[in-house]
């Protein structure tokens, strides 16, 4: 019985990476869909022509964009990819593989990632394992996660060991932008979980994320890079989100906004 496999790429303004992300996934998978959060540049227009299935779907956050696309596309397996990560040859035998194996449920497959033409070798960034070959009718995504999203499986999984390349920040620029939309949507998970915040977090917390960072993931393997990295990550995930929580708790606007796919 052959395989039965979609990739599906989640969208938003992508026009710079869709083209050559949908090459990497002809011809060896039976369908490519682009899920596509309304983008406002060629994004949609650039898919179709090389060979896309373009769906359109108002963006409310990650984890129900990836449910709203296992409830809709018919495939026994699908593989989640962004815009911006590549599929290389091997990996895509791994893949294919993997989908004849009838006991699991899911696979892990690592990632390498390049930030700002750097490939990071700590600061838990490699090998950054990611749960993105799902049995379509043993996967959902938990949706109190809005970002980096969850899958809870209904059954084994499984870990392939070729890696996914993802090219996720070429420039410090967009690295703020999207951490700053990271940063956001933190401060509402903290805040929806009944966490309030104290002056004291606002010292401790991006601490205990520099400490993490630097030292327990061991972000000194890509020296200043990676001394940069948890610096940066330590006051987005540790110092703003919950400065914005303790604003939040005064004026009621902890608020998110809209993305794109990349992590």
């Amino acid at each position: 019985m052959p395989v039965r496999l979609a990739a599906v790429i989640l969208t938003r303004d992508e026009s710079e990476n869709i083209a050559a992300c949908i090459a990497a996934l002809k011809g060896w998978t039976d369908e490519v869909v682009v899920w596509d959060s309304c983008s406002r540049d060629g994004t949609r227009r650039i898919a179709q022509e090389a060979g896309a299935r373009v769906v359109a779907r108002p963006f409310d956050d990650y984890g129900r964009q990836r449910q709203a696309a296992l409830d809709s596309i018919d495939s026994r397996w699908i593989l989640f990819i962004d815009a911006d990560e590549r599929v290389t040859p091997a990996l895509a035998r791994e893949v294919l593989d993997a989908c004849r194996d009838t006991r699991r449920a899911g696979f892990w497959i690592p990632r390498r990632n390049f930030i700002v033409g750097h490939e990071m070798q700590g600061g838990g960034f490699f090998p950054d394992y990611q749960l993105r070959l799902l049995r379509r009718d043993s996967a959902r995504y938990d949706l109190r996660r809005e970002v980096h999203e969850v899958v809870i499986l209904e059954g084994e999984d499984g870990v392939l060991a070729e890696p996914l390349l993802h090219y996720n920040y070429a420039d410090w620029r967009q690295f703020h932008s999207k951490q700053r939309t990271y940063a956001r949507y933190e401060a509402r998970i903290l805040e929806e979980q009944g966490v309030r915040a104290r002056p004291h977090n606002l010292i401790l917390q991006p601490v205990r994320e520099l400490r993490r960072r630097y030292i327990s993931l061991k972000g000194w393997r890509d020296g200043l890079h990676g001394l940069r990295m948890a610096l940066l990550l330590a006051w987005y995930y540790g110092f703003i989100p919950y400065w914005l929580l303790m604003e939040g708790q005064y004026s009621g606007d902890v608020r998110g906004d809209n993305g794109d796919s990349r992590e």
